[in-house]
């Protein structure tokens, strides 16, 4: 799990740093035609909104795969073990349904997308652009997949992964401290 867990780390990180690369290019290049040479790219409003979203997804995927969302570990670390493990186990449950319906009824919907395009580029269909919702979706659902066994692991041993990750920032800045206190 853990290699397939570092291998759809390193692609979604891949295309959502590749499109928040080609959002920025995009918003300079608009910026830079209405100032500089008076005119503005029609299509511009339409393709950045597209690829905001698009960020969104796929970047909450990446966020899914490290256990970065909204949570509630100060009181799920609070409980006994068994309730824990009750909670982990429904809230797990709710996300795979959450998502999985998502990415079955957004399916549905790019059906009915069909023979549509946008509105500034009309060779761009709304199926590709709006693909990102059930895309979206179904990597979620893999990387909480991915990410569940150790999850799972954490929350019986009773470790906050924020926690952990705090700790480990606070002795990275002490070590780096006392390294410029005492160069060699």
């Amino acid at each position: 799990m853990r290699s397939a867990a570092f291998i759809l780390h390193r692609i979604l990180e891949f295309v959502t740093i590749g499109l928040l690369v080609t959002l920025a290019g995009v918003v300079v290049s608009a910026v830079v035609s209405r100032y500089v040479f008076n005119s503005s790219f029609r299509w511009y409003d339409e393709v950045a909104s597209v690829m905001l979203a698009w960020i969104t997804y796929y970047g909450a995927a990446l966020a899914a795969l490290q256990r970065r969302h909204l949570g509630f570990s100060g009181f799920l670390l609070s409980l006994e073990i068994r309730h824990r493990a009750v909670l982990f186990v429904i809230a797990e449950a709710v996300v795979y349904a959450v998502f999985v319906s998502m990415a079955w009824a957004s399916w549905h919907v790019l059906g009915v997308m069909a023979g549509d395009s946008l509105v500034s580029l009309e060779w761009v269909s709304l199926q590709f652009t709006q693909s990102v919702v059930p895309i979206g979706c179904v990597l979620f659902v893999i990387a909480q997949i991915v990410s569940t066994p150790d999850a799972w692991s954490r929350m019986k041993a009773g470790r906050d992964a924020e926690a952990e990750e705090i700790a480990e920032e606070i002795a990275k800045a002490e070590a780096e401290r006392r390294g410029k206190e005492n160069p060699s």
